[in-house]
C-alpha cells in the first residue's frame, strides 16, 4: 500500500482521512495523492425552457473554500516526512476518484456521505471507509466477513498489508450458503502472509448483516467484499454493505469488488 489516495474536503472526517492516510503512508514507506474535488455538475441549473446555466457565483464560492481546502492540506502534509502530492478535479466526485486511483493501493474516504458504496463498485483499488475519527495504525484487531466469494477473496488479498500488522484477525463466516472458496483456503493464503487468524462460524440469525455486526463488535477494522449490479447491488444497498456504511458504531471497512 505504498500509493494512497484520499480525498480532502470542508465536512468532518477530512482530519481524520489524512491522518489515517499519512499513517498509512509511514508505515509502509509510501506517497500520499491528496484530491479535492469541486463538481460541476452541482452548480449547473434547468431553465423552465429545458435549457441550463452555471450558477457562476455558487460555484465560484465552492472553489474557493475547496482553494482552502487544498491550501491546508498541503501545509499540513508538507511538514509530514511523506512525499504528496495535492491534486484538483471538477468531475463528479465517483468519477473523479476512480480515474485518479487507476494506479492506487488505496483510497481513504469516509463512511458517510455517499461516496464509499459507489467508488467501491467502480475503482480497481480497495476503499477503506472510515467513520470522523482516524484508524489507528498498526490496526489493532480486525475482522473479515467471508462469503466464500470472490469479492470476499478481492477483499482479503487487498487487506493483506494491513492485517499483518494487527494483533488479532479473525475470519467471520455466516452460515447460510455455500461458497466457491472455503473458509480453509482463506486461512492458508493468510498464514502464507504471515497472517495467523482465528475461524468463527455463526449461524445466521434474523438476518445476516445483524449477525456479522454481533460478531465484530468491538473490532477496529472490518474486511468485506463489496457487491453491485441486480442481486449484488441490492446486496450492496439495501443489505449488508449498506448497513455497515450507515451505521454509526461499525468498525472502519476495506472495501473490494
Amino acid at each position: 500500500m505504498r500509493s494512497i489516495l484520499v480525498n480532502a474536503d470542508s465536512r468532518p472526517g477530512s482530519d481524520a482521512r489524512l491522518e489515517t492516510a499519512l499513517a498509512i503512508a509511514r508505515r509502509e514507506n509510501g506517497h500520499v495523492t491528496v484530491l479535492v474535488d469541486t463538481p460541476v455538475s452541482r452548480y449547473i441549473a434547468m431553465d423552465p425552457m429545458g435549457g441550463s446555466y452555471v450558477l457562476s457565483e455558487a460555484l465560484e464560492k465552492a472553489r474557493a473554500t475547496d482553494d482552502e481546502v487544498a491550501d491546508a492540506a498541503e501545509a499540513r502534509l508538507a511538514t509530514s516526512g511523506v512525499p504528496f502530492e495535492v491534486v484538483r478535479c471538477e468531475d463528479d466526485p465517483v468519477t473523479a476518484f476512480a480515474y485518479a486511483a487507476r494506479l492506487a493501493d488505496l483510497i481513504v474516504v469516509s463512511r458517510s456521505g455517499g461516496l464509499a458504496g459507489d467508488l467501491a463498485l467502480r475503482a480497481r483499488a480497495p476503499v477503506l471507509a472510515l467513520a470522523d475519527t482516524p484508524l489507528t495504525v498498526p490496526v489493532g484487531s480486525a475482522c473479515i466477513g467471508w462469503d466464500g466469494g470472490e469479492q470476499s477473496a478481492a477483499a482479503l488479498r487487498a487487506a493483506a498489508p494491513l492485517l499483518a500488522q494487527c494483533s488479532s484477525v479473525k475470519l467471520i463466516c455466516v452460515i447460510d450458503k455455500d461458497g466457491s472458496f472455503p473458509a480453509t483456503d482463506a486461512l492458508r493464503y493468510l498464514s502464507r502472509h504471515g497472517i495467523n487468524a482465528v475461524l468463527e462460524e455463526h449461524e445466521r440469525g434474523d438476518s445476516t448483516q445483524d449477525t456479522l455486526a454481533n460478531a465484530v463488535r468491538g473490532t477496529d477494522l472490518l474486511v468485506m467484499g463489496a457487491y453491485g449490479k441486480s442481486r449484488v447491488r441490492e446486496y450492496l444497498f439495501g443489505g449488508v454493505t449498506e448497513f455497515f456504511l450507515k451505521e454509526e458504531t461499525a468498525p472502519a471497512l476495506l472495501l473490494a469488488h
